[in-house]
């Protein structure tokens, strides 16, 4: 049996091609507003380069689905404005959000990074989920 509380707590913790991402989301309740059908939630994410050469972040894909099986997908450059440039062991950390129209949804994607030689590196974003407190109580996943 899955425990809803480990599902809300955890994030997503995956390295791709030297790049380390963790995520961990948050559900903010101080963003609802009556009417508006929307649960907010928070993700802060930290990106590590665990590779031995520089790499600079390119660009974000993020593929949210909501508990209905609806997908938004996003794309974008950089993240909250930035285009990190990790040398080998830096950390990059960050936090944004994402409003959902159910009570529960699923985020994942994949940054884009570029190394010194011009090489295009892929690192995913590894599933986790988005759970409103009220929803947790109810949901059997």
């Amino acid at each position: 049996m899955l425990i809803i509380a480990d599902i809300m707590n955890s994030g997503s913790d995956i390295v791709t091609n030297g790049i380390r991402i963790k995520v961990y989301p948050q559900y903010i309740p101080e963003k609802q507003t009556p009417g508006d059908g929307r649960n907010y939630f928070a993700y802060t994410v930290i990106i590590t380069n665990t590779s031995n050469q520089w790499v600079k972040l390119l660009s974000r894909h993020w593929i949210i689905i909501n508990s209905e099986g609806d997908k938004e997908e996003i794309t974008g450059e950089g993240v909250v404005g930035y285009f990190p440039e990790l040398n080998q062991g830096d950390s990059f950390t960050y936090t944004s959000y994402c409003p959902i129209n159910t009570e529960w949804g699923t985020m994942e994607g994949e940054y884009q990074f570029i190394t010194k030689d011009g090489t295009i590196l892929i690192a995913e974003i590894g599933r986790f989920f988005l759970i409103s407190p009220q929803k947790a109580e109810m949901v059997d996943l």
